[in-house]
């Protein structure tokens, strides 16, 4: 190769890593589908993240998956599920805050909601459910009767904010642990396509 296009080449492959790319969601669509589906989560730790990623593999992958911290547009969608790990009884605050800000988009589009949460590693009860799902998500958002799931999630000591770690190692018995499940995620997915076709 001649100097000159070894330079030139060289020059612009590095212009091109310079060139900043906004993030995108997960834009995988195994099979077309004729409505704009978006799953919206928070997360700390991932879990949320792979129980969004989860719910949309149980719509057949047609769900756009995004981060709130992308502060997505969701104006161009028709169908949006909401989510979120929960700490303290509650999804994050940019979470909340984002729902608020959005409602009037979010609102009409809303078709279901999702919670992960630890629960001291017990079985989701209805009041689990209701406390995390009819009284928060539900009341930010302002639509209630429509699909809910919570799930239970996972804890991962190198994925969590070190003081947050710290805290909870000084929990009487407190392990790492996983126990969301990727079929419960996928079933939810199905029941909320199922009631919107």
């Amino acid at each position: 190769m001649k100097k000159r296009n070894f330079i030139k080449a060289f020059l612009l492959g590095s212009a091109a890593l310079m060139v900043p790319r906004r993030s995108s969601a997960l834009e995988y669509y195994p099979r077309p589908s004729g409505k704009k589906w978006a799953v919206l989560y928070s997360t700390w730790c991932g879990s949320a993240r792979d129980a969004g990623v989860w719910i949309s593999e149980g719509m057949d992958g047609i769900a756009n998956v995004f981060d709130v911290r992308e502060k997505p547009d969701l104006s161009g969608y028709d169908h949006i599920i909401v989510g979120g790990a929960i700490r303290s009884g509650r999804v994050s605050q940019e979470m909340q805050d984002f729902l608020t800000k959005n409602q009037a988009v979010i609102k009409p589009r809303l078709r279901g909601y999702f919670a992960v949460c630890g629960n001291m590693m017990q079985p989701v009860t209805p009041e689990v459910t209701s406390r995390l799902i009819d009284r928060h998500l539900a009341a930010i958002c302002g639509v209630t009767g429509i699909p809910s799931g919570v799930f239970l999630g996972r804890i991962t000591w190198g994925l969590m904010e070190p003081d947050v770690r710290e805290q909870m190692q000084k929990m009487p018995g407190m392990k790492e642990y996983d126990n969301l499940k990727r079929d419960e995620c996928m079933a939810f997915g199905r029941e909320v396509l199922e009631k919107n076709k």
